[in-house]
């Protein structure tokens, strides 16, 4: 990837980069990242000297077609680790489980906290669990890393990437050795996972929110149903109203009502008072 991707793709946007000194050459690691593209997973790897191994939502690996064989043939090639995201709790140790491999190998491991890209942008909270667990059950350093501007190199909807430099900066490595032994206290996986989440917030210069990014990803889509809705709705009563002025107008072109001699009601009448 670093060759036949990797070069390409640095000659193409030129990436900057900030903080290279802080990835050590050799040893394992954890690299936390926020997530604001697909293509966060191709830029940090292709700046580094190292390999980094992410996980992979299993959909990657399973696609049908001839896109999907090429895609699953990409993602193994580059050993990425496919997670079946559909199974909870289960699909969690087993991203857990594969961080850990990947650290006792000696390897950089690559993970996002937020669990998913961010839908506008911003900071979300990151989840407590992959990141803070591995940390804890091997003792690995944790990395921060904010990627900048990647989100805007192909927006949602756009097929062609726009040339531009994105850029990344890698933070001083975070030591949570004091916290050894308690990967299972959920109150210190959350501290473990804020601190690190504040680092790459200021890494990052991004506006922080407190609430999942899936979270807002389903307040996202409600919105637009809840719009999409509403115009349909708009549309019809529109449609309605149009209808109803249209048949009121056509009564009124139509005139009177006329009775059985043509001339109105008071026709038989004003002929009697004339025969009289």
């Amino acid at each position: 990837m670093k060759f036949s991707i990797g070069g390409p793709l640095k000659l193409a946007f030129r990436p900057w980069v900030e903080g290279l000194e802080n990835i050590p050459a050799e040893g394992p690691a954890i690299l936390a990242s926020n997530h604001l593209s697909f293509s966060d997973s191709f830029f940090l790897p292709a700046v580094l000297e190292r390999k980094v191994t992410f996980i992979a939502k299993a959909e990657y690996f399973t696609t049908p077609g001839i896109k999907g064989r090429m895609t699953a043939a990409f993602f193994k090639g580059v050993g990425q680790l496919p997670v079946d995201r559909s199974g909870g709790r289960g699909a969690g140790e087993a991203a857990i489980k594969s961080g850990i491999g990947v650290i006792e190998r000696g390897e950089l491991f690559g993970i996002y906290p937020e669990g998913t890209r961010s839908p506008d942008g911003r900071l979300y909270r990151g989840k407590p669990g992959g990141l803070a667990r591995v940390a804890l059950a091997t003792g690995a350093p944790v990395i921060p890393v904010a990627m900048i501007d990647t989100e805007k190199i192909q927006p949602p909807g756009k097929l062609m990437p726009k040339l531009m430099r994105p850029g990344i900066r890698i933070g001083k490595p975070l030591d949570f050795s004091r916290y050894s032994g308690m990967e299972h206290d959920r109150f210190v996986l959350r501290a473990v996972t804020d601190e690190v989440m504040y680092e790459i917030m200021k890494l990052s210069g991004q506006e922080y929110v407190d609430m999942y990014a899936t979270a807002a990803k389903r307040q996202i889509a409600d919105a637009a149903k809840a719009e999409k809705d509403a115009d349909k709705a708009a549309r019809a009563a529109l449609a309605q109203a149009e209808k109803q002025a249209a048949a009121e107008q056509a009564a009124e072109q139509a005139g009177p009502a006329t009775g059985p001699g043509g001339e109105g009601e008071d026709g038989p009448a004003e002929t009697q008072r004339s025969g009289s």
